[in-house]
């Protein structure tokens, strides 16, 4: 059936596009980041899948949105497209938080996710311990990329710094202090928070190692964050290390944790 011109500007997939209009200038504006309005982009378009496939529409009133309609919604992300719970489940969080959107409009005044919790299941982290790193440090390799993640992924160990980070990091964010230490002086990608890291030997090497010989400013010859991962496997590999390694577990190695108990370095944060 044809939806009437006040259903037409109240669908889901209308909603959607404007929230994400709307988020688009938040990231223009530095209020906001572009990984997470990709986020909110894949989104909409599983959602206008979902419609497509389950409903063959190609969106619906808003007001038609119910628990069972979420319900299915996170089942179709897990059955179609190999995601894990929590995945699937962190999809219903931004729809949720477009809903959410367009009650503040005040075109909508029912909330659809009254009745409906969002889920997630616990996962333990792992973490690598001081001997597990020494093996990673210390280990000769015979390919050049692995050597160059290995180097990355250990300056991320001995300074906490995330991916997104590191990447972001440049000769600016490294000055000499009253205490004539280098330290790292740098806000935070994601908290916006300026951090303190004073630099140990290791990461100095490191840092040293690829000294002008990087192109556009860079400090270390850092790859995407999937490769990053495919290689550290290897690395796990080579190194007899029983574990799924990721880049994001160098932050919780015991070095890390150290480092946040003012242990190995001085750091505020």
């Amino acid at each position: 059936a044809l939806l009437g011109k006040e259903e037409e500007a109240n669908t889901i997939i209308s909603f959607f596009t404007q929230h994400n209009d709307q988020y688009k200038k938040k990231v223009e504006a530095g209020e906001a980041t572009p990984k997470t309005y990709s986020r909110y982009e894949l989104t909409k378009l599983r959602l206008t899948d979902f419609l497509k496939d389950e409903y063959r529409v190609s969106d619906l009133p808003i007001r038609q949105i119910n628990k069972v309609f979420i319900e299915n919604f996170y089942l179709y992300i897990i059955k179609n497209h190999d995601c894990s719970p929590n995945t699937a489940m962190k999809f219903i969080q931004r729809f949720r938080t477009v809903v959410n959107f367009a009650q503040g409009t005040g075109l909508i005044t029912a909330d659809p996710f009254a009745n409906y919790k969002l889920k997630f299941e616990y996962i333990e982290r792992g973490y690598l311990d001081k001997d597990e790193i020494s093996r990673i440090c210390n280990k000769d390799f015979a390919s050049k990329r692995l050597e160059q993640v290995r180097d990355i992924f250990i300056f991320s160990c001995y300074t906490g710094l995330s991916y997104v980070d590191i990447c972001e990091l440049t000769s600016n964010d490294i000055r000499l202090a009253f205490d004539d230490n280098l330290w790292i002086i740098k806000k935070r990608h994601k908290t916006k928070v300026t951090s303190n890291i004073r630099l140990l030997d290791i990461p100095k090497a490191i840092l040293n190692k690829y000294e002008g010989k990087l192109k556009n400013g860079q400090l270390l010859p850092v790859i995407s964050n999937q490769k990053m991962n495919d290689y550290l496997k290897e690395i796990a590999v080579l190194c007899g290390i029983d574990k799924n390694i990721t880049f994001h577990l160098a932050r919780h190695s015991d070095f890390s944790f150290l480092l946040r108990y003012n242990v190995l370095q001085y750091i505020s944060a």
